[in-house]
């Protein structure tokens, strides 16, 4: 029966009993998990950012490209978030695979420690509750008696420190299944935000896909408005070039026109009435668009309510009347010597060809519906150039300035 004891004893103090202690390894997964999350709310917030600069740009003027730049950089943050997802489950799933083979082994052991405890058990029941005292009284001497104390002493102090051990084992194992069942809370977690994010992604993706389509869709009509432009212009120049080759050959037989004398010449620049009132919605030159076109105006637009009476700036000779591909009903008036009003864009048109108007005269009504700048005209002043062809020139310079 001794032999049995200190066989027991011998197996229970060569037992690890305690859970093995979490590694260096596990611990700097925990550092990169929580650097992970410090940069996932980094990225969150500069996504957030993103979609504020992007109602911005959308109160704005709609700039097409500063929209698809916007999208692109909340698809790049939207998929360092979902990296950063990803990279933190992987490590949960590694922590909550690491934590479960503990609690197997650790189960393990505990089965083997309840074995030999429940062993000293039935031993110590089977010896019986004098069995301490008849070990005592059998020593044949004194110093076997203290020997015999001794060996009881460890014995019993061997039994207690299984028991506690067992305590502490069963505790530890409640408290790593609630580590564990914790994980598993957080990898749920993290799917649930990954399949959130992939969703947001995909909605951006598509409203990428929509924007590029708008964005080409919107390049193809700019495309087709500024050659219909440059075809109205080079259309508009060669009538001009025809009308003025005309009055010179008239001249040079010795005919006059029906303008006598001219009614427009370079001092005039700068005293010219307003052919009707309204605002400026482009002026002469080159025009730079939000989303980088550019388009060239040989005239300026003036908004006004459709069928607004248009009047002759000054007194000149009507050489054109009618529809002109481009422009719709146009308006053309020679003031002699080369020099040209347009009226551009009207509804109708209340002159004929061939006749004299007055200053300041209806030639006709403000059109222009259908134009993508909406109701307006279109003013162009015609003057030669060192002597050459009439030539487009900038209206304003050539009417009263604003409030005189």
């Amino acid at each position: 029966m001794r032999g049995r004891i200190l066989q027991a004893a011998v197996v229970a103090a060569g037992l690890a009993l305690t859970l093995p202690a979490p590694g260096a390894a596990q611990t700097d997964l925990r550092r990169q998990i929580l650097e992970s999350q410090r940069r996932l709310e980094q990225i969150r917030a500069e996504r957030a950012r993103l979609e504020r600069e992007m109602e911005g740009v959308r109160s704005r003027v709609r700039d097409m490209s500063a929209e698809l730049a916007n999208i692109e950089r909340r698809i790049s943050a939207s998929r360092s978030v979902l990296a950063e997802l990803e990279f933190q489950a992987d490590a949960t799933t590694q922590e909550i695979e690491e934590t479960t083979r503990q609690l197997v082994q650790s189960r393990e052991r505990l089965a083997q420690s309840e074995a030999i405890l429940n062993r000293r058990l039935r031993d110590i029941y089977k010896m019986g509750p004098l069995r301490t005292a008849q070990v005592l009284l059998g020593a044949s001497s004194f110093t076997d008696l203290i020997n015999r104390y001794r060996y009881l002493r460890r014995i019993a102090a061997f039994d207690r420190s299984l028991v506690e051990r067992v305590t502490e084992l069963e505790a530890q194992l409640v408290e790593r299944n609630e580590e564990l069942q914790q994980r598993m809370a957080e990898l749920g977690s993290l799917r649930q935000n990954r399949l959130a994010e992939v969703a947001q992604l995909r909605r951006v993706e598509a409203e990428r896909q929509r924007m590029l389509e708008e964005f080409r869709a919107r390049e193809t009509r700019t495309r087709t408005r500024l050659e219909q432009l440059e075809a109205d212009e080079q259309r508009m120049a060669s009538v001009i070039d025809d009308l003025e080759a005309r009055r010179r050959e008239l001249e040079a037989r010795g005919r006059a026109g029906s303008i006598a004398d001219p009614t427009l010449s370079e001092t005039d620049a700068g005293s010219l009435d307003w052919p009707v009132e309204g605002d400026l919605i482009y002026r002469f030159g080159t025009e730079r668009r939000p989303n980088g076109t550019v388009l060239r105006w040989n005239g300026i637009g003036i908004r006004a309510p459709p069928g607004t009476p248009v009047r002759a700036v000054r007194a000149g000779e009507v050489v054109l009347a009618g529809p002109f591909e481009g422009y719709g009903p146009t308006v053309v008036l020679s003031h002699g010597d080369g020099f040209y009003t347009l009226y551009l864009y009207l509804e109708e048109i209340g002159v004929v060809q061939g006749r004299t108007v007055e200053a300041g005269q209806v030639v006709g009504t403000v059109g222009g519906r259908e134009t993508p700048e909406g109701p307006h005209i279109e003013f162009q002043v015609r003057a030669p150039t060192d002597g050459g062809s009439p030539r487009a020139q900038d209206p304003l310079r050539w009417l009263k300035p604003r409030g005189r």
